[in-house]
């Protein structure tokens, strides 16, 4: 289904992928950035709940298309604060385990509500 790129020369990243290749006619899945907020729009507080809540967010997303967390391929991550980066990747480091997609993160000034400390999008492929 996929090849993972990690060439020699760019050394092999600890929790991500430098480029996955996706074999011709797997099913693709593009996805909405995902928050920490539930189905009420109740806002977690805390970096490490919100990116917990993002990821629960997102596997229901995948789920939908008969998919989970494995088949991400790639990741887009907004940070609104820098200083959330190490308790941001631990938690994703626990939640994905040895699923390592090709992965892009950004700090970026605010989300659309500014409690919000995290959101993740993702591109998932299966056969």
């Amino acid at each position: 289904m996929s090849i993972i790129h990690n060439p020699p020369t760019l050394g092999v990243p600890p929790s991500y992928s430098h480029g996955i290749e996706v074999a011709t006619g797997a099913r693709t899945l593009y996805t909405a950035g995902q928050v920490g907020w539930d189905v009420n729009g109740n806002i977690e507080n805390g970096i490490a709940a919100q990116t917990r809540l993002a990821f629960a967010n997102l596997r229901s997303v995948l789920q939908s298309a008969g998919m989970d967390l494995k088949n991400v391929v790639k990741t887009t991550v907004y940070l609104t604060n820098l200083d959330d980066y190490p308790e941001y990747a631990r938690v994703r480091s626990e939640i994905l385990g040895t699923t390592k997609p090709a992965s892009t993160l950004v700090v970026i000034k605010q989300l659309v509500k500014p409690e919000l400390l995290v959101e993740i999008e993702a591109i998932a492929v299966a056969e």
